[in-house]
Order: structure tokens, then sequence, then C-alpha cells
């Protein structure tokens, strides 16, 4: 008796995505977001339809709702107050004075004291450059 064997069947494989990261424009990702917005349950739909995971769909839409979804915006600069210190300040052994509460509260300005250091910023800081700074001092 021979057994025959079935033959397999023969398929054709496409390629239809190379595994790449899609770079989105903010036009687009816009679009995207207020047309995922234009009915019920469309976010999964409208995720589908172009190219991209639902996840990253909601993402996009939870930085549209914060205002993040915006022109991306040079770095921001930050103001430095400047001040004249003896030189055994520098060591951040005698912070100076703090400013008046009034002061701080008419102009949003925060005041931060670490290891002896004051920082003061005010409410529009670039948060990740506040972040590398007290990284810094942290350090010391």
């Amino acid at each position: 008796m021979t057994d025959h064997m079935p033959m397999p069947k023969v398929s054709r494989l496409e390629v239809v995505s190379t595994g790449a990261r899609r770079r989105w424009t903010l036009e687009e990702k816009q679009r995207i977001v207020a047309e995922s917005y234009s009915g019920p349950r469309l976010a999964s739909v409208t995720a589908r339809r172009n190219g991209l995971s639902t996840s990253q769909l909601f993402t996009w839409r939870r930085l549209a709702r914060a205002g993040r979804l915006v022109e991306d915006a040079a770095p921001a600069l930050v103001p430095v107050e400047v001040v004249s210190t003896p030189a055994s300040a520098s060591t951040c052994t005698q912070p100076p004075p703090s400013s008046p509460p009034a002061l701080r509260a008419r102009v949003g300005i925060i005041e931060i004291e670490l290891g002896g250091c004051r920082v003061r910023v005010d409410r529009d800081v670039d948060t990740e450059a506040l972040q590398r700074v007290l990284e810094l001092l942290r350090r010391r």
C-alpha cells in the first residue's frame, strides 16, 4: 500500500509593511483625531482605516484634549535671574533670601530649595529643562 501525501497548497505571500515607522504630519494627526470623534465608536474604525493602532489614536486624542497636539514650537527660553553673590555662595551653602510670598503669588514664581540651593522658576518653565537642573543639583 502506498501512502500518498497530499500536496501542500502554495500560497502567495505579500509584504504589506516593512516594519518601518511611519511619520505622521501634525495636520494628519489632527485630521485623524477629528475624524475619530465624528460618530459613536469610530475610534477603532478610524485607526484601522488610517493604518495605525487604536492605542496610538487614543494617545493622540489625549494629547489633543491636553492642548499638546499643536505645532512643534522652538525650544522655550526660560527667564533667568542673575545676581552677584560672594564666591562662597557658588557652592550653595548660603541660599539667597526668598522672594516675598505676595510677589511669588502675583507672578507665579515657584521656589525650590534643594541641598542648600534655591531655584526660582515661573509657571511657564520648561518642565524637561527644570528636571535636568534638579537632577544636577541632587547629584551635588
